[in-house]
Formats: structure tokens, C-alpha cells, sequence
């Protein structure tokens, strides 16, 4: 029994590089198991996507493959993990982590990761969708007309570094975990933060800190008389956040 708990201690490796021409408004969706998803938007006419694989053995590592199909206006990437065993000592590491360029513009109707970080930066498609088991969520920049994101269990930080006059909605849900939203101090936007056991915090509010912690807690604000964009933050388990981000 001498082996039974050794660690591996050697982690492999394997690289994945392309570049697709796709419309600038393209449909993507990215499913992924356990790793990263790290998704920029630029002003490019195309996709590039940087993946590396890891897993403890090389067995194991052929076996994660990564599937890109590209059509007229859609891109779909999914990751194909092997089964992992119930029991025993088999081998069920296996992680992928992305890098993805793509135009800005672009939707992203499905984005999945099971375990892992999540970040979105500078996207502007008509919808993004992003749906997280277990780690963190960043969404930078990000001014799109349906920002839809969701963990299960951990932390999300919705950040914006400058803030522009279009319709903008962005919901957030989080059953176990914590929210920030960090906007700039003239930002103009309509918030509804709600958490069932928790506390929120709100710098844009002039109420007593004692209000604005109170456990079991709903707010709603207009801020600088923004009706065009909607920022809820809904949360079971955890705190609520919602800052003046620093110049």
C-alpha cells in the first residue's frame, strides 16, 4: 500500500492554437470542464483561440480533446473530458485553460466551465451568458444589452473602468458566495441588489451604514437618473457589494 497515496509529481502538457475568420457578430459558445475561460473582446474579424491542456499522466491527456466548429455565424468550442471514476485509483486529473480573442460584437448565447475562472473583458454582443459551478467570475467593460451570469458556488466581480449612454443590462446571481459591482462615480444606472442571508453594502446610497448592512436585504436605486441600464446582483448565501471604482 505503499503508493496508494503518492502524488503524481509530474504534470503534462500539450498546447492548442488556432485563428477562425468569423463575422464580427457571430454566435459562440464554449463549454469547458475544469480550467479557465478567458474571453477578450478586440476589433478583429476573427477568433483566436489558445488552449493548454493539463493532466498528471500522458494517457490521460489524449484523452481531453478539444472540438472547434466554425459555421456562417456561429462558433461552438467544446472540451471533451474522459469519464472520471467513481472509485479507485485511476487517473482523473485533466484541466484546459482559454485564451480567446474575438470580435467584440460577438454573442455569447452559452459559456459553461465546471470548476475554474471565468473572465470576460470589453465584449459588446447582444447577449452573453455565462454559467460557473465552483470558482470566480470577472465581467470587465463589458457593455452588452443582456449580461447574464450565474455561479453556484463562489465570487463575481462585475467592474467597469468608464461608463457610456447605451442600454446596458447585466444580472447576476449567486446561490453561495460573494458580489462586487465596481462602477464609476458618474455612472448612471438602475441597481437592485437582494441577498437572502447577507449583508450589502452601497456607496452610491446616502443611507446610514446600519441600513445599508442589514441582513436579509432588498435595495433598489436609480443612480444619476440611469433608466437605460440595470445592474441586479441576486445572492443566497453572501454579501453584496456595489462600489465607486477608484480613477
Amino acid at each position: 500500500m505503499t503508493g496508494c497515496n503518492a502524488a503524481p509529481n509530474h504534470v503534462f502538457e500539450e498546447t492548442f492554437e488556432q485563428v477562425y475568420t468569423i463575422r464580427p457578430t457571430a454566435n459562440v459558445t464554449i463549454r469547458n470542464g475544469d480550467g479557465a475561460v478567458l474571453l477578450y473582446g478586440s476589433n478583429v474579424d476573427q477568433m483566436q483561440v489558445h488552449a493548454v491542456k493539463r493532466a498528471y499522466s500522458q494517457k490521460r491527456l489524449a484523452e481531453i480533446g478539444i472540438d472547434v466548429r466554425v459555421e456562417a455565424d456561429s462558433v461552438s468550442i467544446t472540451t471533451r473530458f474522459p469519464p472520471k471514476p467513481a472509485w479507485g485509483l485511476s487517473d482523473r486529473s485533466g484541466t484546459v485553460d482559454y485564451t480567446i480573442v474575438a470580435p467584440a460584437g460577438a454573442s455569447v448565447s452559452e459559456l459553461e466551465l465546471n470548476a475554474g475562472e471565468i473572465l470576460l473583458d470589453g465584449m459588446r454582443g447582444s447577449a452573453m451568458r455565462a454559467r460557473l459551478n465552483m470558482g470566480r467570475i470577472f465581467a470587465r467593460n463589458c457593455f452588452t444589452k443582456n449580461l447574464d451570469l450565474a455561479i453556484t458556488r463562489g465570487n463575481l466581480m462585475l467592474s467597469y473602468d468608464w461608463w457610456e449612454e447605451e442600454t446596458l443590462s447585466a444580472r447576476v446571481n449567486v446561490s453561495q458566495g460573494n458580489a462586487w459591482a465596481f462602477l464609476p462615480v458618474d455612472a448612471a444606472f438602475h441597481v437592485l441588489a437582494e441577498t437572502e442571508h447577507g449583508k450589502i453594502v452601497n456607496d452610491f446610497n446616502n443611507a446610514a451604514p446600519e441600513a445599508m448592512m442589514a441582513k436579509r436585504m432588498k435595495t433598489e436605486q436609480v443612480v444619476n437618473g440611469g433608466d437605460q441600464a440595470i445592474i441586479e446582483l441576486r445572492i443566497t448565501n453572501g454579501d453584496i457589494s456595489v462600489e465607486k471604482a477608484k480613477p
